[in-house]
């Protein structure tokens, strides 16, 4: 079940947004969270706009028009986003006038925003288009179960080029909450030597991503996505992985690089170096964590990644584990977990 990546565009915490350098200027970040670059949103939306959407919504839009423009595609036939926290900010804001106003004269503005949809929504009312519009709330797998559906539908024949993306965004609220949970580092600490540590928890990030993908081949796209797969707590990852590549027609010894959601996190990173001392023995691999931080639908920022690894014949050396030498990849496996419990995979061929 395979479709085309036509283009993609990404908002995170390094110079991803329509730039020329492909990971070659990096953004190095002491703490414990990375924060998203953002790009000038009035090129994208209505200034008048722009002071009453929060930042997701404000990196959602930009991401989809980017990915829009780069495809030369005014109306997608259809708008899919998967988010597991939604639009934090504008949810903490109307808690909080909840309590501050007593429950009266409630603005219905934030509540309004604060649906997890808003962001496919907000982006079918600016492009005016009518037609279907999902959004998928699955947790660690979110932005998955958004590709999968896209993917489900061109294959049905029911759309040709369809806009998908993954959106997160991270709030002082919703961080200090994680942090207390475990899932954040208490220490700060630098994301390029995020993996050189043995401690517990990660940094946290934030971004959106977006793809435009289409069942047509093409040589101007941006690559192949031949396979995706969701696992909840599976009992043998390393089987799994075996089965998802037989089922598409490939095996272990056929790819070329992978891409794992190694985080820096001693309990997280288990599943990782143990696959490093099996399937994965020998494999070229390379990270990305430590460049957009630890979130839900981070996997995208992932296939963001791997697309433009496969188009532009290269392997940017601030994602390589280890040393080994550059070569033009033509498949690559990523796999990602999210707390130990959500799984997924997904393989990307170059055209």
């Amino acid at each position: 079940m395979k479709v085309y990546i036509r283009s993609s565009a990404a908002v995170s915490p390094q110079n991803t947004f329509n730039g020329d350098n492909f990971l070659t200027e990096i953004v190095e970040s002491t703490g414990t969270r990375l924060k998203a670059i953002d790009p000038d949103y009035k090129q994208f939306i209505d200034p008048k706009q722009i002071r009453r959407m929060s930042h997701v919504i404000k990196m959602g839009i930009a991401a989809a028009k980017s990915c829009l423009l780069q495809a030369n595609i005014e109306q997608p036939d259809a708008i899919i986003t998967g988010t597991a926290f939604g639009c934090m900010e504008d949810t903490v804001s109307f808690i909080t006038r909840i309590v501050e106003g007593h429950e009266e004269m409630l603005p219905p503005t934030s509540f309004i925003q604060s649906t997890h949809n808003t962001v496919a929504a907000q982006i079918a009312l600016i492009l005016k288009c009518h037609n279907y519009n999902n959004t998928f709330v699955h947790k660690g797998i979110s932005f998955e179960s958004a590709m999968f559906d896209a993917m489900m539908m061109i294959n049905e024949r029911e759309a040709d080029n369809i806009l998908v993306g993954g959106t997160e965004e991270m709030i002082d609220t919703s961080f200090k909450v994680l942090t207390r949970l475990g899932l954040y580092k208490r220490q700060p600490v630098s994301n390029l030597s995020l993996y050189e540590g043995q401690s517990k928890g990660t940094i946290g990030g934030e971004g959106a991503v977006f793809f435009l993908v289409s069942d047509k081949a093409s040589t101007d796209n941006l690559a192949e996505l031949t396979g995706l797969k969701t696992l909840y707590k599976p009992a043998s990852i390393a089987a799994s992985i075996e089965a998802f590549l037989a089922e598409n027609g490939s095996a272990i010894e056929d790819i070329d690089l992978i891409i794992t959601g190694r985080n820096g996190d001693i309990k997280n990173d288990e599943i990782y170096s143990a696959l490093g001392k099996a399937i994965f023995k020998d494999k070229p691999t390379a990270n990305y964590k430590h460049l957009c931080g630890e979130y839900p639908t981070s996997s995208s920022f992932a296939l963001w990644l791997a697309g433009n690894i496969v188009k532009k014949k290269t392997i940017p050396e601030v994602v390589k584990q280890g040393d080994f030498r550059s070569f033009s990849p033509k498949k690559v496996l990523i796999y990602n977990h999210y707390q130990a419990k959500y799984h997924s995979l997904m393989l990307v061929s170059a055209i």
